[in-house]
Parts: structure tokens; sequence; C-alpha cells
């Protein structure tokens, strides 16, 4: 197998209309290092196609007949094979963005995005890296409640846990975090691990809006 052939992502494209279905499509086959591997009009459908064909990243609207996209989102993440879901959606409601973000949504993006964005969280998806729109990161340090570092208690983080939250919260990927520490993806690892566990968060996402409510980061 060539490294072109390794570093392929595969997607999965699930919206009720056709035409935007044919829109992705024709943009994503541009694209040198993304595959499609299928479409779907409903969510039922998604998550019969995720299980058969496992693809990296499902680009999955929201509002769909037979099963929703919050739904199929929490189905494809419960089948634990490490495909990111992308809820792209014409829609900013609240009862849309933060059950989207709970069900294990990865990004939180609009359909207006520009085409060289949603490649780009593509991409960014496929490395377990969170993207999302500007309006749903606010709402979600709204609706988010966390525990002041200062309230930590005995699990104070370690100056080095606070420089690589820091970072997280800033969007860089483990191999840049890597390289700015001058340490290893592995370390990275650890050290992300370890705060998830001290902070009692679940993923990349949460670490990022812990950071930002607690004034580590400067907000746009």
């Amino acid at each position: 197998m060539t490294n072109e052939q390794q570093t392929m992502i595969s997607v999965l494209i699930v919206d009720d209309h056709m035409i935007v279905r044919q829109g992705l499509r024709t943009l994503l086959e541009l694209m040198d290092d993304i595959r499609i591997v299928g479409e779907a009009s409903n969510g039922k459908t998604a998550v019969e196609l995720t299980a058969r064909n496992q693809p990296d990243v499902v680009l999955m609207d929201l509002v769909m007949p037979l099963l929703d996209g919050i739904e199929a989102t929490r189905q494809i993440c419960a089948l634990g094979i490490g495909t990111k879901v992308i809820a792209l959606t014409s829609f900013l409601e609240d009862e849309k963005i933060i059950p989207a973000i709970q069900a294990g949504a990865t990004s939180f993006l609009l359909k207006d995005v520009s085409p060289n964005d949603l490649v780009e969280a593509i991409r960014a998806a496929q490395r377990g890296e969170a993207r999302l729109h500007p309006t749903v990161a606010r709402r979600l340090m709204d609706q988010v409640t966390v525990r002041p570092i200062s309230h930590l208690g005995s699990e104070d983080l370690t100056a080095r846990e606070l420089e690589v939250l820091r970072l997280v919260a800033q969007g860089m990927s483990n191999r840049e975090i890597g390289q700015e520490l001058i340490i290893s993806e592995k370390t990275v690892k650890t050290h992300i691990s370890n705060l998830l566990s001290k902070l009692a968060l679940n993923d990349r996402t949460q670490l990022a809006i812990y950071a930002l409510k607690n004034g580590m980061v400067k907000k746009d």
C-alpha cells in the first residue's frame, strides 16, 4: 500500500436533499486525499452504511426523516469503530447544538461554510480535532458549567498540563503541541488523558471550552 493510499480519508455524506449530497460529492471528489464511500438520505441508512463501510468521517445533516442526525450520531459513536461525525446543518438553535455535541459530534458547522473550511474540518476530524462555528463555540461556552482551576484542590494541574491545555484550546494537534513543547506525541497524549481525568471532561472540545471559560486563552 502506498503512502497516498494510507492517508486517504473515507467520507460518508448524509443529507435528505439530493442536491446537497451531489454538491458535497462534487466538491470532495476534487480532493486527492478524500474518498467518498457512500451517501445516505436519512439517519437510519447512515448508521447502517457506517457500520458496513466504517468511514473515517461522516458529514451529518441533523434534520432528516426516519432517524434524525442527532440520534444517528449517537448510534454511530456507539458503534465504537472510531468514525468521526461532523454536524453540517442550516440550524443554530440550542436544541440542535448541545444535543449534537453531547451525542458525540466532533465538529459543528453550518452549510454556508466555505469549501476550504469544510475540507480542513474533515482533515481535522480525521486527526481527532474539533472545528466549531464561532456562534456554536460561544453558545457552548455559555452552556457548559466548569469548575474554576483554583477549586481543583488536591488535583491541581501541573505546569506542563496547563501548557498543553492552553495549546489544545488554540486548536493545535498533538503533533503541533509536541513540536511547540519539544516533547513526543505519546507524551502529549498522556498529558491530555491526565487533563480529561483530573477535570472530569470527555474530549478535546470540552478541554478547549474549559480553558476559554477560565480565561486561559483570549477569545476572538
